[in-house]
């Protein structure tokens, strides 16, 4: 894939293909991406297609991705438990090809908006205590790191909780707001 620094020097014909990535619920034709990314994304502890599947219609989650154009680049699962004002980001991945362009904080930011106009005031966390690159996204977004739970995933490695304490909606955003 070409990137261009300059957008002035596009073909107009080219320029009109090219998109800034967006941001959007994730649909069930998406599932066999998902999947993809899934297993480029995790060694193990992955969302198997059943659950992935149950998880796209559950008004308990929120299941996001980010595409340019047709293609899904990348993805986030945000949980929600009914009663509490916290909100659990249970998975994000980018595909590899892609990483390195600021698709994860856009996912996360995502995120995070979609838990504050569900009525949320926090944002959980768990990461691989061996992935440096998600730890730095979460402790440059501004999560707190919590806590290390050892054997925490399926192939004995140690997780790291993140806490983030969010901003309150503007005043006049609905809550009700649906995405």
């Amino acid at each position: 894939m070409c990137y261009f620094a300059n957008r002035r020097h596009i073909p107009a014909k080219l320029s009109s293909l090219m998109r800034p990535p967006s941001v959007r619920a994730a649909t069930l034709p998406d599932l066999d991406r998902l999947l993809e990314l899934e297993v480029s994304a995790f060694g193990s502890d992955r969302l198997s297609r059943r659950s992935f599947a149950r998880l796209l219609g559950a008004a308990s989650a929120a299941s996001r991705v980010i595409a340019e154009g047709r293609a899904v680049l990348g993805y986030a699962l945000l949980l929600f438990r009914s009663g509490s004002r916290v909100a659990r980001l249970y998975s994000l991945a980018v595909d590899a090809g892609h990483r390195g362009r600021g698709l994860a904080a856009v996912l996360l930011a995502d995120a995070e908006r979609l838990a504050r106009r569900r009525g949320c005031d926090r944002v959980r966390l768990e990461v691989r205590a061996d992935n440096p690159a998600a730890i730095r996204l979460y402790e440059r977004s501004g999560y707190a790191f919590r806590g290390l739970t050892e054997g925490y995933y399926a192939d004995g490695a140690a997780a790291r909780r993140y806490e983030k304490r969010l901003a309150a909606p503007h005043r006049g955003h609905s809550l009700a707001t649906k995405d």
